[in-house]
């Protein structure tokens, strides 16, 4: 298990994680939404995962939301990188309810982030907008390219939740140990 730690004046964050685990999730990051979505994206890409986070949420939700995905991505690099013997390649397709989105990662060691997925607004008392910079700073921080793609779905809450379900289950898939893989790329080096 990896943890990672890091304060500012703004956020006291803690991530430990564990790769191949069993799913286990024990998140507090003092925001129920994104701890949902966090204990679903820890079940399904089978990683064992503890976050807690306090932050300066009496002004709004941005910089623990930000924060937490820079750690949590900062967490797996050190469980990640360097890439050997693995698939690197991950893709799902998840759908929940009327929802139904596309993910494509490459654990490139380059950050990128395509995000088209058409959402605005609130769900509770989430500001939906925050989304993106979870998974910019996730992108960016670990770093891998990341491409989230809109299908189909009309109800926020399932678009976006089906969002970090596929995260999970194409970085599972990337993940998958290959041992004829060696360094997966023509470079030598990733």
């Amino acid at each position: 298990m990896t943890e990672v730690q890091r304060v500012t004046k703004e956020t006291n964050i803690k991530v430990s994680v564990e790769l191949y685990g069993k799913g286990e999730t024990n998140i507090s990051t003092g925001i129920g939404f994104l701890d949902h979505m966090l204990e679903a994206f820890g079940r399904h890409a089978h990683l064992n995962l503890n976050i807690s986070c306090v932050g300066d949420t009496h002004i709004d939700d941005h910089h623990s939301v930000e924060d937490v995905a820079i750690v949590l991505a900062n967490a797996l690099n050190k469980v990640i990188y360097p890439v050997k013997n693995i698939e690197r390649y991950g893709n799902a397709v998840v759908v929940m309810d009327e929802a139904s989105i596309a993910c494509d990662i490459d654990l490139s060691n380059r950050g990128y982030l395509v995000f088209d997925l058409p959402i605005g607004g609130k769900v509770g008392d989430f500001d939906v907008e925050l989304v993106e910079e979870f998974f910019k700073s996730f992108a960016m921080n670990l770093p891998l390219t990341l491409h989230l793609i809109y299908q189909r779905g009309t109800n926020k809450h399932h678009i976006i939740e089906a969002s970090f379900k596929a995260l999970a289950v194409a970085l599972r898939r990337a993940l998958v140990v290959n041992n004829n893989a060696g360094i997966p790329s023509t470079k030598g080096v990733l």
